[in-house]
């Protein structure tokens, strides 16, 4: 056993049924750490661009942080990676909760799944065993009856992942879902769509095995201190999670309306922001495993036509999706919209996306009730909403279409609609307007899994929130484009470390910076990295992701927003005129990150990352 990690990966192979465990050499961790990292190190071993996302070959690996489950602030975090059914590229979706925790003392970092099982099957990891079992009474159940069934069978100590009936009918927009009511979701890409493929409906892992650091006492000491600050910066979200910004958004320009296309929504966004809707809904706080910020929500429901639902509060993304880019200010609707999706294993941002989606179709006249089992399609209708979010999950109708996302329904209806459909590269836009935050544009345009928030959250360095490590502290600077590539850059490099590490992404809200992440990681591993050091990882696994994608056909003309956001401006609110400049971001990030003019890194940035042998097959 290695300090810090187990240096054990489970290899499983749904179709055949054999299961074996393989050895993780020191020196692969140590370059790619583990979650993302050291999943993407991995893929790049069998990538074939030819077979196809949901093939019975095409891998799904689970590889845990490599600091989830060691008593360190936020280190909860599991990824969960693959090929993209949605996009077809690099696909990575984070998950919190305390599954990744429970994991870490299976004995094992991570596991391997491939081919597809004649009939439905879940895996059982037990101390570092595990068996194939049968799911046939599990198939067809949502994703909360599926966590309480196999939580009567295994206990309260046992960790569940699954899938929901989008994820059996390999919907595209279709998670993993974590921890049944809690919700903790991996979301983004489709993987439950890929799990689905494998007829796999749930990972259920149980352990009691300790793990030796390498200074545990110091570490201790550390983190009493980190966490007593990361407690006292983190406030707001310790009240309301991520589900108060609402508000804020808005005034700031940066909350989506009518499908990217309004401006100012003042009333809608009073009426679906937290600070209005708990005092009546709110019944409880929770944090993941280790989390002093604690942001996640519940919510209970006890008169009404929801009376009796309860579980996970909606999040800022699930409010501004299915509110004001719906032009729907009824907080309930969002509310029973985010428990379906929940329930039924969908990802909110590119279900919410769909749903606007159509709508500005209708409006123009490319789609109707006819075309949707009656309902209307109208801007802000309830049954629209919530009927649209049960055909997509269920493969019905209208939602047969857009449940394979916003590109692929636009190039079906054609007449124009792809200047409408929030993606890049496929993936749905999360939340965030790039014309209000012009160092998300090119954020969005280069992220390796499409648009993603999470790549690099710069904006906060937008927002004038301080990153002083990187040297970004000083006063917002929202609606320019000059120097925002650098921002974008040094951000994805330093956030690209937090998934392949287990953390969360939140920490840096509380000013925590790559001195902290040397400081953990040297208190379980031992391993000594400088800052720059450290950020090099990061750099050197986002330009392997890259490399995967290159490989897969990505080149210049992906990396791009659609015209939406870089011809049509707000047309009021604080960002209304706004446009980015992408074109003069994007000449400076390829110089920035060592890229030739069709967006694949040149010789000499592989060399200085390591990665020439890789990129040469050597």
């Amino acid at each position: 056993m290695a300090l810090g990690f187990h240096g054990r990966l489970l290899e499983v192979d749904c179709g055949g049924g054999a299961i074996g465990v393989r050895g993780l050499e020191t020196h692969l961790v140590r370059s790619f750490l583990g979650g993302s990292g050291l999943a993407a190190r991995l893929l790049w071993d069998e990538l074939d661009p030819a077979l196809e996302p949901l093939a019975p070959a095409s891998p799904l690996l689970f590889v845990n942080g490599l600091l989830a489950g060691i008593p360190i602030p936020a280190a909860c975090k599991l990824s969960i990676c693959g090929r993209s059914p949605l996009t077809g590229i690099w696909n990575e979706a984070a998950v919190g909760g305390d599954w990744a925790a429970r994991f870490r003392r299976t004995g094992l970092d991570g596991i391997v799944i491939r081919g597809a099982a004649s009939a439905p099957v879940y895996l059982l990891v037990r101390d570092g065993q595990a068996q194939l079992l049968d799911a046939s009474e599990l198939w067809g159940l949502d994703s909360f009856a599926t966590w309480e069934k196999l939580n009567a069978l295994y206990g309260r100590r046992a960790a569940i992942a699954c899938i929901g009936p989008a994820g059996e009918r390999q919907v595209l927009l279709a998670g993993i879902m974590v921890d049944g009511r809690s919700a903790r979701a991996a979301g983004r890409g489709g993987m439950g769509a890929l799990m689905g493929s494998k007829r796999l409906k749930a990972v259920v892992v149980l352990g009691e095995q300790d793990q030796e650091l390498a200074d545990a006492a110091g570490l201790k000491q550390r983190v009493r201190g980190d966490m007593a600050t990361i407690r006292s910066r983190s406030k707001a979200l310790q009240d309301f999670g991520t589900a108060g910004g609402i508000q804020g958004a808005e005034a700031q320009g940066v909350l989506p309306v009518k499908n990217w296309a309004g401006g100012a929504w003042a009333a809608g966004a009073e009426a679906t922001t937290a600070q209005s809707f708990f005092p009546r809904y709110l019944d409880k706080h929770h944090a993941c495993w280790g989390c002093p910020m604690r942001c996640s929500k519940h919510l209970r429901v006890t008169e009404g036509p929801l009376a009796g639902l309860h579980g996970h509060a909606p999040e800022y993304e699930t409010l501004a999706g299915f509110g004001g880019n719906c032009l729907n200010a009824e907080v309930e609707v969002i509310i029973a919209a985010n428990d379906a999706c929940n329930r039924l294993g969908l990802d909110t941002i590119s279900t919410s996306a769909a749903v606007a989606f159509a709508m500005e179709a209708a409006e123009r006249g490319l789609l109707g009730p006819s075309d949707a089992e009656g309902l209307s399609l109208a801007w802000g209708d309830a049954d629209t909403i919530l009927g649209l979010v049960d055909q997509i999950a269920h493969g019905r109708s209208l939602g047969a279409l857009l449940g394979q996302g916003t590109r692929r329904a636009a190039a079906r209806i054609g007449a124009g609609s792809s200047a409408f459909a929030p993606h890049s590269k496929g993936l749905e836009l999360p939340y965030h307007d790039p014309r209000a935050l012009h160092s998300m544009a090119i954020s969005y345009a280069t992220a390796n899994r499409g648009a993603c928030h999470l790549s690099s959250m710069s904006y906060h360095v937008d927002r004038g929130i301080p990153v002083p490590e990187l040297g970004y502290d000083g006063p917002a600077s929202m609606m320019e484009s000059a120097g925002k590539a650098a921002v974008a850059k040094d951000m994805q490099d330093f956030i690209t470390l937090f998934n392949p590490l287990g953390l969360c992404k939140f920490l840096i809200k509380t000013q925590v910076g790559p001195s902290h992440l040397c400081a953990w990681l040297q208190g379980a591993t031992g391993w000594e990295f400088t800052p720059a050091q450290l950020l090099q990882v990061g750099e050197r696994i986002f330009q392997l992701q890259r490399l995967i994608n290159v490989r897969l056909g990505v080149g210049r003309d992906d990396d791009t927003l659609p015209a939406r956001f870089l011809e049509q401006p707000r047309p009021d609110g604080s960002a209304a005129g706004s446009l980015p400049d992408l074109d003069g971001m994007l000449v400076e990030y390829y110089a920035l990150r060592g890229w030739d003019e069709q967006g694949a890194p040149r010789q000499e940035t592989l060399e200085h990352l390591g990665l020439a042998h890789l990129a040469s097959g050597t």
